[in-house]
């Protein structure tokens, strides 16, 4: 039968395999979450860095334009 350190290979191999699948998409989740850190520290430093009194410069979030058509006021687009 199995002894103690075979089980723990098998385990482990086991562990191994699983693991691989999900590889791909905890990698981007990691680069993702460190991107974020790695903002927010940098908007943390900019705002040490103006004087209480200033009012603070903007922040630029990246993100999509969404056209709401030509009504201007958003809701369901006109057909």
């Amino acid at each position: 039968m199995f002894g103690l350190s075979e089980l723990a290979v098998v385990l482990i191999v086991v562990a191994a395999v699983v693991a691989a699948r999900k590889l791909p998409e905890l990698t981007r989740s990691a680069g993702k979450s460190a991107r974020i850190l790695k903002a927010e520290a940098r908007a943390m430093k900019d705002e040490e860095r103006t004087p209480p009194g200033e009012p603070a410069a903007p922040r630029i979030i990246q993100g999509e334009t969404v056209d709401r058509g030509e009504g201007g006021t958003g809701g369901t687009p006109r057909g």
